[in-house]
């Protein structure tokens, strides 16, 4: 048994030294959590480090955000742990759309108090901004009434360097926000947006939907970006953001979303097609952003030219709904918009509005759903 032992070990040695000796490059990427792969500090380019093909609901590799915080955009949102709003089917991920007051009825959602903070571990509220954790519903400021899911890797799995590959079909529907995006996992240069967002995708679900121009930026268009500034206010995001349009729409059919993403810079594609690309100069997004002439400290000063973007981020999927920042008051809706972004009583007017827009969403069908074939990160 031993002589056995022995013999399995060395054809296993032989087989990893094989495999590091055509290694000739070594991985940049850097990996952490629970599901980080076993040799996570011998990398080489191009090996699958992460995966989930939606065969089921991994509670291990994604965990559920429970909250009504609303994204800091007082998004119409309720985002929870419930298989009407989050499962798998047929190897794909789906988050769907639901009503609160299926549940609790329509007088609920404008007087009743819904407290998300739970007595187990995994049903804590993960977000108690924006009165994330407990809100009472009033005529002019109704409860969030829209329930849906945002599932993430925060503890199971952050990487530094790696390529992004995700199979998905964007959802249709007035108002529908999906997104799949990545946070830094320790916020290294402080808070929001001065540790970055990297953005691979963000679609809007109205089917109808124009700017200023006449270009559909609803269903037609899927934009990547880039979020990085010393401050809020100073968020240079314009300068690292690329839509691209289809008018065939992402809602009816699955596409390849891809990113690159290494200590040079960043690519996104859609279907192997190239959209942008972004090489930060020496000066790193310092310089890019012009802050210098701003008088404002540097947070990024003992990083890269990759800063903030050279330190672990993990993985987000969510399907959001409405709120004051993505839906322009300046596009236009086939059906109108039913609150305005400057609204102090914005979602009781979209709740209130629901005739206009509820039918766009065809819930007696899956086509309102955020549907996630699979999703694959490889080293750098």
């Amino acid at each position: 048994m031993k002589l056995l032992v022995a013999t399995v070990t060395l054809v296993l040695l032989c087989k990893v030294q094989s495999l590091r000796a055509e290694c000739s490059v070594p991985s940049e990427t850097v990996v952490s959590g629970s599901l980080k792969p076993s040799n996570f500090a011998e990398l080489c380019p191009g090996e699958l480090i992460f995966e989930d093909q939606f065969n089921f609901l991994d509670f291990e590799r994604w965990q559920h955000e429970i909250t009504l915080s609303g994204g800091g955009n007082w998004e119409f949102e309720y985002y929870l742990n419930n298989r009407s709003n989050s499962y798998t089917e047929n190897g794909n991920l789906h988050i769907r759309p639901t009503f609160l007051a299926d549940d609790y009825g329509d007088d609920y959602i404008y007087s009743g108090t819904l407290d998300v903070n739970g007595g187990a571990p995994a049903d804590a509220c993960t977000n108690p901004a924006f009165y994330g954790c407990s809100r009472t519903g009033t005529s002019d400021n109704a409860l969030n009434p829209i329930k849906t899911a945002r599932i993430r890797t925060v503890e199971s799995f952050s990487f530094k360097y790696g390529t992004v590959v995700v199979r998905a079909k964007m959802p249709a529907g007035d108002w529908l926000w999906p997104a799949i995006w990545l946070l830094p996992r320790y916020n290294a240069y402080g808070t929001w947006p001065s540790s970055g967002e990297i953005d691979l995708l963000e679609s809007r679900g109205n089917k109808d939907y124009v700017n200023p121009n006449g270009m559909n930026v609803g269903t037609q268009q899927v934009g990547h970006t880039l979020h990085w500034a010393p401050s809020v206010g100073a968020n240079q995001w314009a300068k690292t953001h690329f839509d691209k349009n289809d008018p065939a729409g992402y809602d009816t059919d699955f596409h390849i979303y891809k990113l690159v993403w290494n200590s040079n810079g960043f690519i996104f594609y859609i279907d192997n097609e190239e959209v942008g690309v972004i090489n930060p100069p020496e000066g790193g997004f310092w310089e890019m952003g012009e802050f210098a002439s701003t008088g404002v400290e540097n947070p990024w000063v003992a990083g890269t030219k990759m800063a903030p973007f050279d330190q672990q981020f993990y993985l987000i999927i969510n399907l959001a709904i409405g709120g004051v920042n993505y839906f322009s008051d300046e596009n236009t809706n086939a059906g109108g918009k039913p609150w305005s972004n400057e609204s102090p009583t914005a979602s009781s007017d979209f709740w209130g509005a629901r005739s206009q827009w509820e039918p766009s969403w065809n819930r007696n069908t899956d086509s309102s759903h955020l549907i996630v074939d699979y999703v694959q990160v490889y080293a750098a």
